[in-house]
């Protein structure tokens, strides 16, 4: 499984991207399949002065693509959305193959 972590507009700490690479880690429970995995943090610039965080993830596994994003004011709260949102598609996906 390969990862990669993009910040838009911002540096994420180490800290930060310790904690997607220890979520995104959970993901080969649910699929063993997984080719790559994106994962974009964005600072939205909207016009107030508390600027939202955006987490996006995409999930390439083969003939079929998996995308998420979430919202809040923090990354972990955006991330974690996001990777319940994941998971559900993930055994939906997995469920209907399985039928």
């Amino acid at each position: 499984m390969n990862v990669k972590i993009q910040t838009v507009h911002f540096n994420a700490d180490s800290k930060l991207i310790e904690y997607v690479n220890r979520k995104l880690e959970k993901l080969t429970v649910f699929s063993d399949r997984i080719i790559q995995v994106n994962v974009f943090l964005k600072l939205d610039n909207v016009v107030h002065s508390i600027k939202d965080k955006i987490a996006e993830i995409r999930v390439h596994v083969p003939r079929h693509n998996f995308f998420v994003k979430s919202t809040s004011k923090s990354f972990e709260e955006s991330f974690d959305d996001a990777f319940d949102s994941l998971v559900t598609q993930i055994k939906r996906k997995k469920e209907k193959q399985a039928a």
